[in-house]
């Protein structure tokens, strides 16, 4: 990030990470620009930040451009894509351009995994905040503690979500290294579990040697991938690792406390304000990231306890009528098991739980633990799949789904429209219930007109 006379464009310069790296640039006194489809109160921002935003996509808007930036939705066919390359613009996938921007810091803590990355890299950003650390900070999601998905310090450390879709963290670099867990997810470019495992190897082999990993010790594919790591490795889990949760008790939240253990040795206790026991796996994540970086253990203690999540992470988006409404972002079965779980430790009469399938690739490679997800919650409302970057070919729908669902003796329903759900759950939900909204498209807009259709 040498030369801030170069214009940098972004195409897709809307989403959660697009955006983000635009914001660095911009903090950094870069010229950007950027496109996408459609208006949003991120590009809004942008725009008041000083940056060229264009609504839609048009060749012009890459001509003066330096660097072109583009995401993996971005088909090759793009107009202002074809015309970077004719013109011998210099264009960046987004994970490349994220691996450029790495190498102006010195402690990359790159946080990946198939679930949890949004939450562990909330914890350690807190964490790295209170230790004043100073860090530049990409999230994957909205972090009130830095008031949106970005933060620009001025220091050596970065913390960074790494996300494995297509492969792209293996274009980071990391002095620490994160991996939460490895499961089957992806499958519409990743060929099987092997393959997925063969790209975690890769990843590690990333770290340099005087970094770090930190990986959670229960997790039988991650005890296969560590092999490979050639620098320090600290493990954690509840159950197995180096670092241990033990004497866990609940609060009135769902909130674990707990000691932090290394080997035999006590180090403190730990209160937390996110509920699960995905969260105390989360938590000992981040205190394995903060003890590589050698932040003081009070700090760690602070972080963690100021944590009351990230946007759509068991996000409590309101009450009425003595009924709760929590949003989440759980899209793969094993997320969904964990929020329902941590959802059953709050108080509650009935959980009606509305899910929105998140692709059709995602919907029938894992149909059938789609299927068998669901059981802690009393009602489970099917909304249609959300498609995102894919086309509906007609090989797996919500109904599909619902049926196999029903055959099984829960009780579940399908709905085409946000508007019938409403209605059903104004008919149907009753005080001292929690109405669940899950998944990864725009099911979160259900529980808000919910919300707003009681007042």
């Amino acid at each position: 990030m040498k030369d801030r006379n170069k214009k940098v464009h972004f195409i897709g310069i809307g989403g959660i990470s697009m955006s983000g790296l635009a914001e660095i640039l911009l903090e950094h006194g870069f010229k950007v620009s950027g496109s996408d489809r459609s208006a949003s109160p991120l590009t809004d921002m942008l725009e008041n930040r000083g940056a060229e935003v264009h609504i839609g996509h048009h060749e012009d808007n890459v001509k003066n451009a330096d660097l072109v930036v583009y995401t993996a939705a971005i088909a090759e066919d793009n107009p202002e894509l074809v015309n970077a390359k004719r013109l011998n613009i210099t264009t960046l996938d987004r994970a490349e351009f994220l691996g450029y921007l790495m190498k102006d810091f010195k402690y990359n803590v790159a946080i990946t995994g198939t679930h949890g990355k949004t939450s562990a890299t909330s914890m350690i950003s807190h964490i790295a905040l209170k230790g004043d650390l100073d860090p530049t900070i990409l999230v994957g999601g909205q972090l009130d503690i830095i008031n949106g998905n970005v933060r620009s310090g001025h220091s050596e450390y970065f913390i960074t979500e790494a996300c494995e879709y297509k492969a792209s963290f293996l274009k980071f670099f990391p002095y620490v290294g994160v991996i939460l867990n490895i499961e089957a997810d992806h499958l519409d470019y990743y060929k099987d579990i092997n393959h997925i495992k063969e790209t975690f190897k890769k990843f590690i082999t990333l770290i340099p040697k005087d970094g770090y990993l930190v990986a959670c010790g229960e997790d039988e594919n991650i005890k296969e991938v560590i092999t490979e790591a050639d620098c320090s490795v600290l493990t954690y889990g509840i159950d197995e690792g180096d670092l241990r949760a033990k004497n866990i008790v609940y609060n009135e939240r769902g909130g674990a406390v707990y000691d932090c253990y290394k080997g035999e040795d006590r180090l403190f206790a730990v209160t937390l304000n996110v509920p699960g026991r995905h969260n105390i796996l989360n938590s000992l994540a981040s205190i394995g990231a903060a003890l590589t970086l050698n932040v003081p253990y009070e700090a760690i203690i602070k972080g963690l306890e100021s944590f009351y999540g990230a946007h759509r992470r068991f996000e409590r988006k309101g009450e009425v009528n003595d009924i709760v409404v929590i949003d989440d972002y759980a899209h793969h079965p094993t997320e969904i098991k964990a929020f329902l779980s941590a959802a059953k430790n709050l108080p509650h009469n009935k959980i009606h739980c509305i899910f929105q399938p998140h692709t059709y690739t995602r919907t029938i490679t894992l149909f059938d633990e789609f299927v068998n997800c669901f059981f802690d919650a009393d009602e489970l409302i099917l909304a249609d799949i959300y498609a995102a970057r894919e086309k509906d070919t007609g090989i797996v729908s919500s109904q599909m789904l619902g049926d196999k669902i029903r055959e099984k003796g829960m009780n579940c329903k399908n709905f085409h429209s946000f508007e019938e759900i409403v209605t059903h759950l104004k008919a149907t939900v009753k005080p001292g219930d929690l109405v669940l909204t899950v998944g990864a498209g725009d099911v979160f807009k259900i529980g808000e007109m919910y919300l707003g259709s009681t007042k």
